[in-house]
């Protein structure tokens, strides 16, 4: 606790020590980090599986053929 605000006296300090123009780059510099930080947090979300796995989808053949022509694959489907 102790050593957080010392870093913030410190910069206080050191931040009326500059120019106008350059306090304002400093404002701008601290917003960017922000900006960054919730933009890295936004893109550290979880992902689904099926996310994670997308790119290998349909890269392995099985062998089997298009069940979709093959006609009596289905054939008496649904019924007791």
């Amino acid at each position: 606790m102790t050593q957080a605000v010392n870093n913030e006296q410190l910069m206080i300090d050191e931040f009326k020590k500059l120019s106008i123009d350059q306090q304002q780059e400093v404002i701008n510099f601290m917003q960017f980090l922000q900006f960054k930080s919730q933009k890295d947090a936004a893109e550290t979300r979880p992902i689904s599986a099926y996310e994670a796995a997308q790119q290998w989808a349909g890269c392995v053949d099985s062998g089997l053929g298009d069940l979709s022509t093959n006609k009596a694959y289905l054939e008496g489907f649904g019924k007791e």
